[in-house]
């Protein structure tokens, strides 16, 4: 499938929304804690059990962006949607059909494996195209994308609470809302396929709009063996591992953090609580996203990871005792979650330039992966292990939230460690390459950023 080029006139502020019909969809993934309790109770599941599907959904997100980050692009956006569509939804059939027959292991392979592709294609699929539309602000653009990620749980969770209610909690009810899952999915998702363009090369790059490659350009191939991009990776990792567990588990935390005070959460407020942190999310993503456009990515990402930190330790200290001081700090830490989320494709472009950012990007999600396996295991194994203990309340998160604080430690050392890229790393685009941009979509398209990492003026490259 070629990639659909945009005519004359086209506008770019279109891309956004096509963008947006694909993040919001598969955003979904985040509104799993709702499906938690239900699975336990039908199927006899534990904590960590009932997390499997998410965890592994979130394992192949990284490995599909990962290995087809290069296929996506060469194929294009309307491809990678096309391909994610189907894995997503087909994900939610196959689902349905586990549950339905209390065949957990379907639900597994549904949601987490094949869904889990579809994840990743999904999620890739608009970046690199965004950023050679809006050459000028690629914060803002990955961030209006991304967003959607962020927020497809603040639709999801509580529509899928609706329909658990209407339809039953038993394992027909939760094979019904499956299904309606994937079948609305795929007619939102035929949308952003339908609209989708990429950009006509344009030499030289016009002035705040889709251009031809310039400045620091370094091949994915390449940029995997550099310093930056394992730095970065620590940093994405770290910062996802500390938010997506609790977030994993949002729903029960809420209810187990205030279980024995005098107002405890119901099952619809904490399905509440998981929209309010999916807007959160969503806020976070364009807003600290536009923001590094601004101040630069290195320092936003001290602000996600130190003040993320001392949120966390305001919660473990008093959160249990301080319903809008558990809810605030767990807004502000979703909002830097998100914000992480929206910013590392700017972040990755300052340093790599356009050519093959979204094949980089692609590789960098295998600590999504990573994370989406420590994150989940670290709460709800600690969790389950306190449970045994005779332990209850917020004594269940205690070691886990310490833990997450110092995961995010980490990673701001991690992030004090990025440097501009040695020249020795940069890569020319052959004159084809360049002409055939439309065709080949791992040549960039769009002027570089006159800023460094830290959004100062470019300076020598030093070597790492």
């Amino acid at each position: 499938m070629s990639p659909p080029v945009a005519p004359p006139g086209w506008s770019r502020w279109l891309v956004p929304p096509a963008a947006l019909s694909v993040h919001l969809s598969i955003g979904q993934a985040y509104a799993w804690s709702v499906f938690k309790p239900p699975l336990e109770s039908a199927l006899g599941l534990s904590g960590t059990q009932s997390a499997l599907p998410f965890q592994l959904a979130i394992v192949m997100l990284g490995l599909s962006a990962a290995f087809g980050g290069t296929l996506v692009e060469r194929n294009g956006p309307r491809w990678a949607m096309t391909v994610a569509l189907i894995c997503f939804s087909s994900g939610f059939l196959v689902s349905a059909l586990g549950a339905a027959t209390e065949q957990y292991w379907l639900i597994v392979l549904g949601y987490g494996f094949v869904g889990g592709i579809g994840l990743g294609i999904g999620y890739i699929s608009p970046v690199s195209t965004l950023i050679k539309w809006f050459p000028d602000r690629p914060g803002m653009a990955t961030g209006i994308a991304i967003m959607g990620f962020g927020g497809g749980a603040l639709i999801a969770s509580p529509w899928s609470a609706q329909m658990l209610e209407s339809f039953g909690s038993d394992h027909s009810g939760i094979a019904l809302a499956f299904l309606v899952h994937g079948m609305s999915y795929a007619v939102f998702m035929t949308l952003g396929v339908l609209l989708v363009r990429v950009p006509r090369p344009v030499e030289p790059a016009a002035a705040g709009g889709p251009g031809g490659a310039a400045g620091v350009q370094v091949s994915a191939r390449t940029a995997v063996r550099t310093p930056q991009f394992w730095c970065l990776w620590v940093v994405l990792c770290m910062n996802v591992t500390a938010g997506i567990g609790i977030l994993e588990k949002a729903a029960p935390m809420i209810t187990d953090f205030f279980a024995d005070t005098s107002t405890p959460v119901s099952v619809t407020a904490a399905a509440g609580f998981v929209a309010l942190l999916s807007a959160a999310n969503m806020a976070g993503r364009i807003g600290w996203s536009s923001t590094s456009d601004l101040i630069g990515r290195k320092n936003i990402y001290r602000v996600y990871l130190g003040v993320g930190a001392l949120m966390y330790a305001l919660i473990a200290l008093v959160g249990d005792s301080s319903k809008p001081v558990f809810i605030l700090s767990a807004l502000v830490i979703l909002s830097f979650y998100g914000g992480g989320f929206a910013t590392i494709p700017a972040y990755l472009k300052d340093l790599f330039g356009t050519y093959q950012v979204g094949a980089i990007h692609g590789r960098l999600l295998t600590a999504w992966s990573t994370a989406g396996v420590l994150g989940p295991l670290i709460v709800n194994w600690i969790a389950d292990r306190q449970e045994e203990a005779g332990k209850h309340g917020s004594s269940l998160y205690t070691a886990s939230l310490v833990i997450m604080i110092g995961l995010l430690v980490v990673g701001f050392v991690a992030n004090e460690l990025v440097r501009p890229v040695h020249a020795r790393h940069h890569h020319v685009p052959a004159p084809r390459e360049a002409a055939d941009a439309p065709a080949d979509t791992t040549t960039g398209s769009a002027t570089g950023s006159t800023t460094d990492v830290a959004g100062a003026r470019p300076q020598q490259p030093e070597s790492a």
